[in-house]
């Protein structure tokens, strides 16, 4: 970065329309900047900006890339609105600094063909805080075309979940992987074998959730994804294990974890608010997936924010919902680690804002030249700590009550502020997003 280098892009483009100043993570090391963002909302340059246009900066704070959650549970339609909606989930996205969610389709009726995904993209209209790239589920052969074109990702459900009652046949998922790879979508999966859970008495609390549906139905499920057609552009959601990572690594796979996995553990509370699918695991697993996170190993983070009712976490164990808030506490948690030295702010930021971007394709999830100014400031100073009463979910709840955290102080869309002072200014003008080629080195899609 250089004065000069600001200057020159300037000189050829019109004049910005703000310059946002203050630090940034650039070349591997915290730096001052000045962002020169144009009318369009895009990054012109950085570096020294001469010129008239409004500028902001924001003292010691820090600038960073806002944050893409690629697995979210707005519950609309069919849910019960009292506990979440495209509009409030939204909002918390954009409050904890996520500025593009994916949200995943075991919505009732699922989104299985084009009439449901057609609905629920007219609920997306209008009402949306952030960007919105919503699944299609592929349980009908007929549908797979027509939702190829108007869908933003695929979500297939190995194991039964919230939602979804009937899954897919083993014989029937190398078939259809097979057309999903010809159609060129990003395909997510749900990665439990149903083979492998327990029958043995209801469970009554974490520890026994983890044994009804153990590790090993993660690893034979994973076992059967490493056969997939090597054009797919396939994603595994929620990995709860080390052996995970190093297979799906070496096998060149895109995987997730989230913050639940990575900072939680079978014992860390005995209710079902602890309850999710797949399992928070022992906290030998636990330790090892936060390693390998730590190394730079995992190459997403995502939230699977799922949020229940308070009387629906309350019912016995076996009965209660699984599913957590979280995408208003997937960034923040996290910032609070790095604020901590538990984890490098770059690992992060690769983990959370651009390998997400990058996957879907889109310009987001860094500070360069040609990006959408999707933009965060962050006080490392500011501290705080959770309350479920406090945070926005209507729900009202959190597992991580209690814990330390770092929430944006401003957050910018397009160059416009929707956040500011940790309070939601914005409207809601969010758009539906599908994968598009990324300016600078994004993945390319398979040819159809």
């Amino acid at each position: 970065m250089s004065g000069t280098r600001g200057d020159r892009e300037q000189e050829r483009g019109s004049a910005p329309e703000l310059i946002l100043a203050g630090r940034a993570l650039l070349n591997g090391r915290l730096q001052p900047v000045e962002i020169a963002i144009d009318g369009e909302g895009r990054i012109q340059s950085l570096g020294r900006v001469r010129t008239g246009a409004p500028r902001h900066d924001v003292g010691d704070a820090v600038i960073l890339p806002a944050a893409t959650d690629l697995h979210v549970h707005f519950r609309e339609p069919g849910g019960d609105r009292g506990v979440e909606s495209l509009a409030t989930g939204t909002v918390q996205a954009a409050l904890g600094g996520v500025t593009l969610v994916g949200d995943m389709p075991n919505n009732d009726p699922p989104i299985a063909d084009l009439d449901a995904l057609e609905s629920k993209q007219r609920l997306v209209v209008g009402r949306a805080a952030v960007d919105v790239l919503l699944y299609a589920t592929p349980t009908r052969a007929a549908a797979l075309e027509p939702l190829s074109r108007a869908a933003g990702a695929f979500k297939i459900y190995l194991s039964p979940t919230t939602g979804i009652r009937e899954t897919l046949p083993s014989a029937a998922l190398g078939p259809l992987l097979e057309r999903l790879a010809a159609l060129g979508l990003p395909v997510t999966v749900h990665a439990e074998e149903p083979d492998r859970f327990g029958d043995r008495s209801p469970p009554r609390d974490p520890v026994d959730w983890n044994a009804h549906r153990p590790p090993e139905a993660e690893t034979a499920a994973i076992d059967r994804l490493l056969t997939a057609p090597a054009g797919l552009r396939l994603h595994v959601a929620h990995v709860t294990l080390p052996s995970s990572v190093e297979r799906l690594r070496a096998a060149r796979v895109s995987f997730e974890a989230t913050p639940h996995h990575l900072l939680l553990h079978d014992r860390s509370g005995p209710d079902a608010r602890f309850k999710v699918n797949p399992p928070l695991r022992s906290e030998a697993d636990r330790r090892g997936l936060w390693e390998a996170f730590r190394r730079g190993e995992v190459p997403c983070v995502a939230s699977d924010h799922a949020p229940h009712a308070p009387d629906r976490k309350e019912l016995p164990f076996a009965k209660a919902p699984s599913g957590m808030p979280g995408v208003e506490t997937l960034l923040p948690l996290l910032l609070a680690r790095c604020r901590n030295g538990e984890l490098e702010l770059a690992t992060l930021l690769r983990a959370a804002c651009d390998r997400p971007a990058r996957w879907l394709g889109q310009p987001l999830g860094r500070i360069a030249p040609g990006h959408r100014a999707n933009l965060l400031v962050v006080d490392f100073k500011a501290r705080t700590r959770l309350d479920g009463k406090r945070l926005h979910a209507p729900c009202g709840w959190t597992a991580f009550e209690g814990w330390e955290a770092i929430f944006p102080r401003e957050h910018y869309r397009d160059g416009r502020r929707i956040v500011e002072g940790g309070e939601y200014v914005g409207r809601p003008s969010g758009r539906l997003v599908r994968p598009e080629y990324a300016p600078s080195g994004g993945p390319r899609p398979p040819r159809r």
